[in-house]
């Protein structure tokens, strides 16, 4: 254990260092030279026109790491460190990365839902840096095909430069998720839905979930319907969404779509101790899209999480959520 946590140690200084080498000498941001930097890593060789000097300081750094020897798990992780020192200082709203423990946990759920599948599709379409899908296929033994949709050109750098060094096969698509996404219907969306406003009202008009009042229309109502549309006859969302997300005067009309097109599998609400404010609180909603056998459980999984941090408390939460998953699904 100790050993992989110094191996982690170890590439998130590679990270951070060569990082830092790129941004000073090419004027960019930390985030674009960390995607520079992991595309040299990735490759064997250094790509940016750089002075001979910064380059014989990266070329040490690189040789001294062995990816090889590392788990994807391990390079998850010093990369998304690596990230998380980037998003803080440059302090985008759209740069945000869905909690650790958080992906972990989904990634369980996934597999309970996919239990009785050996090999599924999954979508995210709102991909990020992609750590909640390389979560996911970090954490399975199971064959995925997986996608994902991410609009900013940074995040999907470092998400193609993430998926590279995991040696995963994902089919990446930069474009706005909610326009047309050429991909097959999918086993299982998950997603950490974009909150806020979508500004762009034509593409919104085109979705039942647009808003009925006048004004732009809802990001997470929009991506919930988007989801929906992706998935096969009774596939499965797992999403992240906002506490408050059925609140408000649009509310009736999220639920009618719900109702019509999908059954709740369950709501598991997150510690609030994960916030900072206590408004920007979520929860995890389990949808499973209507077909010809779905059915729906004898009653939703409805949980309200402790911290991940109390280890006694979750395990007596992961008890009860396999024993409903064992009788309902």
């Amino acid at each position: 254990m100790a050993a992989t946590i110094l191996d982690m140690e170890k590439l998130f200084q590679l990270f951070d260092n060569s990082a830092t080498m790129i941004m000073n000498e090419l004027h960019i941001s930390y985030l674009e030279a960390l995607a520079e930097s992991s595309e040299n890593l990735f490759e064997g060789a250094i790509l940016q026109d750089l002075d001979s000097f910064t380059k014989r300081r990266l070329q040490k750094e690189y040789e001294g790491m062995d990816l090889t020897q590392i788990s994807n798990e391990m390079i998850r992780k010093a990369l998304q460190l690596a990230i998380l020192k980037g998003m803080k200082e440059a302090i985008q709203p759209n740069h945000e990365m869905t909690p650790d423990a958080v992906c972990i946990f989904m990634g369980y759920l996934v597999e309970k839902l996919m239990q009785k599948k050996e090999q599924f599709s999954l979508l995210d379409p709102a991909y990020g840096t992609g750590n909640l899908v390389t979560a996911i296929l970090n954490n399975t033994n199971k064959a995925i095909k997986a996608y994902g949709v991410e609009v900013d050109e940074i995040l999907m750098k470092l998400a193609f430069a993430g998926a590279n060094l995991q040696s995963h096969e994902i089919e990446l698509f930069r474009q706005d998720a909610l326009q047309p996404i050429f991909v097959e219907n999918v086993d299982v969306v998950v997603a950490d839905v974009p909150v806020g406003f979508y500004l762009n009202d034509v593409v919104a008009n085109e979705y039942e979930l647009s808003a009925k009042n006048g004004g732009h229309s809802l990001s997470h109502y929009l991506y919930i319907e988007k989801s929906l549309k992706h998935l096969k006859d009774g596939g499965f969302l797992v999403a992240m969404i906002p506490n408050f997300m059925f609140e408000g005067e649009e509310t009736a009309n999220l639920n009618d779509f719900i109702k019509k097109n999908a059954v709740i599998i369950g709501l598991l609400q997150l510690p609030l101790s994960m916030f900072k404010n206590h408004k920007h609180a979520k929860s995890i909603f389990i949808l499973q899209k209507k077909g010809e056998d779905v059915r729906g459980p004898k009653q939703a999984l409805l949980v309200e999480m402790p911290s991940f941090s109390k280890k006694e408390a979750m395990r007596g939460i992961i008890k009860t959520i396999d024993s409903w998953f064992k009788e309902n699904i």
